[in-house]
């Protein structure tokens, strides 16, 4: 078994809601720099910086999830994460056309660039990425599974896009073992302040869209970091197991 420090919940700068640092070197910098091991980039409703950040990370020894944050017709932000780019790929594929294609108005949402390994500009993103696609979280769960990805209700405690404000409770007819809590929330406190969350699994991330919000607060003991081996890990099944840094790490700050 071996030791993986992660942050599951990464944007760049093709998040419109991401500041302009969030560029692959710089990621990738900053992620170094905090000892994280595994770094999972999951934008809004796109893939398409994944590959230029997985070039970015090419012999530095950071291992790159590639991942997507979904926004479901609930209005519920979901981390969706596969082991390999041609996963994340064929899963967008599967539900793009459930995305609405409204133009982003850059000056009131913000910029959506996709760059290159370097940083380099490539082209704007015209399609608004912040929007809910007609696809139910239930459906999403589905193709996820499907695509032999992970999916997480995102920031689940949060008031804007978060499974418990916006449904009141957690969905029974979805498989959902695992869910996140935002950057804010003391984890040993969590479950007291929303009772809903007893009997699932944990874990916590940066919802990095600025380099300092790039955490990893989840330490992972498992054979491969492999999404099957993460899940497991959270679980704390077949020898695998999880901890949350989150007070040893603010203590420090």
């Amino acid at each position: 078994m071996k030791t993986f420090r992660a942050e599951l919940h990464t944007h760049t700068v093709l998040s419109p809601c991401a500041s302009i640092e969030m560029i692959p070197p710089l990621i990738i910098a900053e992620a170094l720099s905090k000892h994280i091991d595994i770094l999972a980039i999951t934008d809004h409703n796109s893939i398409e910086n994944i590959q230029a950040v997985m070039k970015a990370a090419e012999g530095s020894g950071l291992i790159i999830i590639p991942g997507i944050e979904l926004q479901t017709q609930e209005e519920i932000h979901s981390i969706c994460i596969f082991d390999t780019l041609s996963r994340a790929n064929a899963f967008f594929k599967s539900i793009e056309s459930t995305l609405p294609h409204i133009e982003n108005n850059s000056e009131f949402f913000g910029e959506q660039f996709i760059v290159d390994e370097t940083g380099d500009f490539i082209r704007r993103e015209k399609r608004l990425l912040i929007a809910s696609a007609a696809l139910s979280l239930s459906d999403a769960y589905t193709q996820v599974v499907n695509h032999q990805g992970l999916m997480i209700p995102a920031h689940v405690n949060r008031s804007a896009y978060g499974l418990l404000p916006t449904l009141g409770f957690v969905p029974q007819d979805i498989d959902l073992q695992i869910l996140e809590i935002s950057k804010h929330l003391d984890p040993d406190k969590a479950k007291d302040e929303f009772p809903q969350l007893a009997g699932y699994h944990l874990i916590q991330n940066g919802d990095a869209h600025y380099l300092n919000d790039i955490t990893g607060f989840n330490q992972f003991t498992m054979e491969m970091p492999t999404i099957r081996e993460i899940s497991l890990a959270i679980q704390n099944i077949e020898g695998r197991s999880y901890k949350n840094l989150f007070h040893s790490l603010t203590n420090r700050q």
